[in-house]
C-alpha cells in the first residue's frame, strides 16, 4: 500500500488529466478532462433544452386562449388557472431536485421526468383532438357551456402530468451543464458565467420558435397539432440527450439534502441552552478530524447564523463516539452547508414579486392583445400570444453583447470576474419590471381611450382600431427583466448553493417563478373580490373594456418597488460562499487515492 508522501506525489502526477470536483463519467470511473464535459458535451444539453423549451412554452403561452376559446372558460378565471398551471411547473422541480441528489442523479432524473412529460403532452393532445373531450362550440343557437366533468378532469390530468416531468428536467438540466466545467480548475470555471448565457440565449431561441410557429400552428391549424407537435419534439428530445451520455461528467448522488437539513436543524434545537465555546475550534469536525472518518475539504466557519453551530457542540457523551447520531451532533461543514440554504431565503422571498408582475403578461396581455388590431398586410393577423417574441428577440440581441462586450469592460472597472455581482445583475433586472408595468399601464389606458371614442365599451368582442404593436414596449422590458434577474438568478443560485446540493438550489430559483405566479393568483382573486363590492367598477372583468387593468398594473409597480426596497437590504446582508479560498487540508487528496487508482488501472 502507497504511504500519504506517495499518494500525494501519485496524484499530483496525474491531476492534470482528471477533473479535482469528483465528478465521475458515465462508469462511474474519475472522470478524464480529455474525454468528458466542457463544451464538447454542452451542445447536446443545449439541444435538449432547445426542444424541451419549444415543447413546453408552446403550450404555456398560448393556453389562456385554448382555455377561452376551446374551453368555453371565463377571463379571470382562465388566467388563474395558467398562473397555477406555470405555478405547479416551477414547483415540481423541488421534486425532480430531490431525486436527483438523493438517489437517481441529474442525468436519470432527466430521463425518466421527461417520459412523464411526453405522456402528459399526449394526454393533453388527445384533450384538443377528441370533440367528447371538449364543449360544444359557442354559438348563437347553443348556449356557451363552459368545460366541466370529464373535459375538465382530462384537461389537468394532462396539464399536471406535465407539470411534474418539467420538474425533473428544469433543475437538473442547467445543474448538469454547469456541472460539465470543474469549478475546481481556474480554466475550466471561468467558462461557466458564459455557459448560463448562452444556455439562456439557448433557453430564448427554443422560446421564440414555440411563441411565432407553435402558436401561429395552435391559431390557424389547430390545438391538436399545436399540442401534438411539441409532444413529438420532447420525445426527440429525450433521444438527444440521451445519445450524449458517454460524454457527460456526472456528479453522484449524496443522499436526501432535506434529512441533511433537518438533521442540524434538530441538533441546534435539542442544544439550544448550551452555550458555545469560545474558541469555535472546538465545535464537532473544526479541526477536520472525526473518529473513524478521513479528513475532508472544510468550509470556512461563518459568523452569521450562528445558533445553527450548536448543532456541532461536543458534549462529554458525544466526542469519542465513532458512531456519532448526526440528529444530536453534526460535524461544522454540514451546519455551514445549512447556513448557505438559509442565507438564500431572504434573497428568494425579495425576488418572488418580481415573477407576480411579469406573469401579467401571459395571461391578461394576451387578452389585451385579442382585442386590439393584429392586421399585418391584407391576411395575416399577428397572434397575441406571440408578443413575447419582442423579448425573446431583445435577449437575442442583447445576451451576445452583455456576454462578449459588457461583461470585460464591466471587469476593468470592477475587478470582479462577472463584471457585476448576480446580486448586482438581479437587482438591475427588478427595476427593469417596475418600468415594464409603469408602461403596461399607460398603454391599456391608451387602449380604453380608443375603445371609448369608438363606442366599444360594451363591445369587447369588437377589435379596437388600435395596433398590437403598442404593446411592445412592456415586451421589450420584460426581456430586458429577464435577462438579468432570470440568468442572475440561475447562476446565483446554483453557485451559492452547497456543492452537493446544486439541483436543489436551482430548485429554489425556480420556485421564484412558481410562487411568484400563486401570488399573482391570489392578488387577482383578491383584486376581482375587492373591486366587485366597490362603485367604481371591477378592476378585472370578462370585458376588458369596461375593466380598469391600468389600475392593476400600477399597483403591481407600485408593489414592485416596495419589493426593491426590501431586496436591497437583503442582498446587503448577504454573504457570498467563499469560492476560492476552502480551507483544504494537507490530507485531502488522500481522499480520492482509490477511485485515481481504479481509473488509471482501467
Amino acid at each position: 500500500m502507497q504511504t500519504m508522501e506517495n499518494t500525494e506525489q501519485s496524484l499530483i502526477d496525474t491531476s492534470e488529466g482528471f477533473v479535482a470536483d469528483g465528478s465521475v463519467d458515465s462508469k462511474g470511473r474519475i472522470a478524464k478532462k480529455s474525454e468528458t464535459g466542457g463544451w464538447r458535451a454542452v451542445p447536446l444539453i443545449f439541444g435538449t433544452e432547445l426542444c424541451e423549451r419549444i415543447a413546453s412554452l408552446g403550450l404555456q403561452r398560448n393556453l389562456v386562449t385554448y382555455f377561452v376559446k376551446k374551453m368555453n372558460l371565463s377571463n379571470p378565471k382562465s388566467a388563474n388557472m395558467v398562473s397555477n398551471f406555470v405555478g405547479t411547473l416551477y414547483l415540481t422541480p423541488f421534486v425532480g431536485a430531490f431525486m436527483a441528489d438523493s438517489y437517481l442523479g441529474r442525468f436519470w432524473a432527466i430521463v425518466v421526468f421527461a417520459m412523464i412529460q411526453v405522456l402528459g403532452m399526449v394526454v393533453l393532445t388527445l384533450s384538443a383532438s377528441l370533440s367528447s373531450l371538449r364543449p360544444p362550440p359557442c354559438s348563437s343557437s347553443t348556449p356557451c357551456r363552459a368545460a366541466h366533468g370529464l373535459e375538465l378532469m382530462v384537461l389537468y390530468a394532462g396539464l399536471y402530468l406535465i407539470a411534474l416531468g418539467n420538474g425533473g428536467i428544469k433543475p437538473n438540466v442547467s445543474s448538469l451543464g454547469a456541472d460539465q466545467f470543474d469549478e475546481k480548475d481556474a480554466a475550466e470555471r471561468q467558462h461557466m458565467p458564459h455557459f448560463f448565457n448562452w444556455f439562456y440565449f439557448i433557453i430564448s431561441i427554443g422560446s421564440l420558435l414555440s411563441v411565432t410557429v407553435l402558436v401561429y400552428l395552435q391559431d390557424n391549424v389547430g390545438f391538436e397539432w399545436g399540442f401534438g407537435i411539441p409532444a413529438a419534439l420532447m420525445a426527440f428530445a429525450v433521444i438527444i440527450f440521451f445519445s450524449g451520455a458517454s460524454l457527460y461528467r456526472y456528479k453522484r448522488p449524496t443522499g436526501s439534502p432535506f434529512t441533511r437539513v433537518a438533521q442540524v436543524l434538530v441538533a441546534a434545537v435539542r442544544k439550544r441552552n448550551f452555550p458555545l465555546p469560545s474558541d469555535r475550534g472546538k465545535l464537532y469536525g473544526a479541526d477536520n478530524k472525526r473518529p473513524g472518518i478521513l479528513a475532508v475539504k472544510m468550509l470556512p466557519q461563518s459568523n452569521q447564523l450562528m445558533c445553527l453551530d450548536k448543532a456541532a457542540i461536543v458534549v462529554p457523551t458525544e466526542g469519542g463516539n465513532a458512531s456519532i447520531n448526526q440528529w444530536h451532533l453534526c460535524p461544522v461543514e454540514l451546519v455551514e452547508e445549512v447556513k448557505m440554504l438559509v442565507r438564500l431565503l431572504p434573497i428568494w422571498a425579495s425576488t418572488l414579486f418580481v415573477w407576480t408582475a411579469l406573469s401579467q403578461m401571459e395571461t391578461f396581455s394576451v387578452e389585451e392583445g385579442a382585442t386590439m388590431d393584429g392586421k399585418i398586410g391584407s391576411h395575416f393577423r399577428f397572434p397575441p400570444a406571440s408578443l413575447s417574441v419582442f423579448e425573446l428577440a431583445n435577449a437575442l440581441l442583447i445576451l451576445p453583447i452583455y456576454d462578449r462586450y459588457f461583461v470585460p469592460a464591466a471587469r476593468k472597472f470592477t475587478g470582479h470576474h462577472y463584471g457585476i455581482t448576480t446580486l448586482q445583475r438581479i437587482g438591475i433586472g427588478i427595476v427593469f419590471s417596475i418600468f415594464t408595468m409603469v408602461v403596461a399601464g399607460i398603454v391599456e389606458v391608451k387602449r380604453l381611450r380608443v375603445a371609448k371614442d369608438h363606442g366599444l365599451l360594451d363591445h369587447p368582442k369588437d377589435t379596437v382600431p388600435m395596433s398590437i404593436f403598442w404593446l411592445v414596449p412592456q415586451y421589450f422590458f420584460r426581456g430586458t427583466t429577464e435577462i438579468f434577474t432570470q440568468i442572475g438568478q440561475l447562476e446565483f443560485f446554483y453557485n451559492e448553493a452547497p456543492d452537493n446540493m446544486r439541483s436543489f438550489g436551482t430548485a429554489i430559483y425556480l420556485s421564484t417563478i412558481a410562487v411568484g405566479h400563486y401570488l399573482s393568483s391570489v392578488l387577482v382573486s383578491v383584486i376581482n373580490q375587492t373591486t366587485r363590492q366597490n362603485n367604481h367598477g371591477e378592476w378585472l372583468s370578462d370585458n376588458l373594456n369596461r375593466s380598469k387593468l391600468h389600475y392593476f398594473y400600477w399597483l403591481l409597480a407600485g408593489l414592485s418597488f416596495i419589493n426593491f426596497l426590501l431586496y436591497l437590504v437583503c442582498a446587503h446582508w448577504y454573504q457570498y460562499k467563499p469560492l476560492n479560498n476552502l480551507a483544504m487540508p494537507p490530507e485531502y487528496d488522500a481522499i480520492a487515492e482509490g477511485e485515481f487508482n481504479r481509473a488509471i488501472e482501467i
